[in-house]
């Protein structure tokens, strides 16, 4: 059963208890990430989440790690486009640990001058890694035409530009902005008892700077017609990203999308895999996503195919949307979507750190946690009309945003402009 208590200060305590495991994750989100960035401090939640992870005023990095690592434990973080996360998972007799480990690094951060001029390399590292990675790189080429100069279509990590331009003060004043009571929760799933895990936050925490939780810059939309973009590089395989303008995490037709995302390219039983790799053997990478945030989303598909078949591949994929929204979906086929997403659904919750992930993501982005049974009522609920107006809704061409990656004989070849018309 998950319990939320919400302090005086507005800081939120979570926990679910689930005394058959011998572990407990924990994690501490804070509601900042991406989208809350101007262009000169691109990649600063990334900065700082890297900087906690240095030292604090009493630890330094090596004692940190060692401290988790030292008990068998796993110790993490991560920046999203609203959110970041540090979390850890230790053998639950360990519990006061974990916490005081999260506490002091949120609270007590060095971030000295002398680490962060060194974690500036490491941080460029990194972008260049990705960069050099073109299922990855092809994503990021995506979101900078498909949310324009908003904030979405910045990479999380920043530029080497931004990156090598920030400061202590410049790191310093946003986490003071942003790392304060109303916009941290802490969130902790596994063998504990909540008035244990309260206990230890409230005494780890008791230092954190008063403030309400924060809002970002609203996305409106303005596309009128479809976007597209190419990147050159001598590939063995050319990497393709569709990405079309979905629904919120708000949406009522929020669940609707996460079905259709699953019979479109969510698994292997999907059509997209059926057709582009099973049928045709156009390629053995081939997905879809769909990807929620406040007031809008990005519903996406991505394959990575023989840089000789681009334009069938291109072909494929315009047909399956079209399939989509010209014909209903076999009751077969959306029971079986159905299924599959309860049965994920389920066991994602029987881990302590996916369930972790879920109720912190939940509690910061959406200020509650639905009921489970309320969530497989909902997908219960969805008819195959319901997927096929939501489909005309979005695979359309003016929604259409494209990117690839690949050889310029080959990219040079096709034309985009009337081929992505669906």
């Amino acid at each position: 059963m998950n319990k939320i208590q919400t302090l005086e200060n507005g800081f939120r305590i979570i926990t679910s208890e689930m005394p058959y495991m011998e572990s407990v994750s924990i994690g501490v989100w804070i509601g900042v990430g991406g989208r809350y960035e101007t262009p000169k401090l691109s990649g600063i939640s990334h900065f700082i989440e890297h900087m906690l992870f240095k030292g604090t005023k009493t630890r330094n990095a090596s004692q940190l790690k060692q401290a988790i690592e030292g008990i068998g434990g796993q110790f993490n973080g991560f920046t999203g486009e609203d959110v970041t996360c540090y979390l850890v998972k230790v053998p639950s007799k360990y519990m006061d640990l974990g916490v005081d480990i999260l506490s002091d690094m949120i609270i007590n951060p060095a971030i000295s001058t002398h680490e962060l001029e060194k974690e500036k390399n490491v941080i460029c590292e990194e972008i260049k890694m990705y960069k050099d990675q073109p299922s990855s790189y092809v994503q990021e080429l995506l979101a900078e035409i498909m949310w324009e100069k908003h904030p979405l279509g910045f990479p999380l990590a920043g530029s080497e530009k931004t990156v090598l331009s920030m400061d202590q003060k410049m790191l310093l004043d946003f986490k003071e902005k942003y790392y304060c009571s109303g916009n941290i929760a802490f969130a902790a799933c596994g063998k504990i008892k909540m008035k244990d895990f309260q206990r230890a936050v409230k005494f780890s925490c008791d230092k954190i700077k008063v403030g309400k939780q924060q809002s970002s810059e609203i996305y409106k939309n303005t596309q009128k017609n479809k976007r597209y973009t190419t990147f050159f590089k001598n590939t063995e395989q050319t990497h393709v990203e569709f990405g079309f303008k979905s629904v919120g995490r708000k949406s009522k037709d929020r669940y609707a999308v996460n079905l259709l995302n699953i019979i479109l390219g969510g698994n292997m039983s999907s059509r997209l895999f059926e057709e582009l790799r099973e049928k045709q053997g156009l390629c053995y990478d081939v997905s879809s996503s769909a990807k929620k945030y406040d007031e809008i989303g990005v519903f996406s598909v991505h394959a990575g195919v023989d840089n000789n078949k681009v334009k069938q591949t291109i072909d494929t994929v315009i047909e399956q949307l079209e399939i989509l929204k010209t014909s209903k979906v076999p009751d077969a086929e959306l029971k079986r979507a159905k299924e599959f997403f309860k049965g994920q659904f389920l066991l994602m919750l029987e881990s302590t750190g996916s369930r972790m992930l879920w109720l912190g993501e939940k509690i910061l982005t959406e200020g509650n946690i639905p009921k489970i049974k309320e969530v497989l009522s909902q997908i219960d609920k969805i008819s195959a009309c319901d997927l096929q107006r939501i489909s005309k809704q979005i695979f359309v061409s003016k929604n259409m945003n494209f990117a690839a990656i690949g050889p310029e004989r080959i990219l040079k070849k096709i034309d985009l402009n009337s081929s992505l018309n669906c």
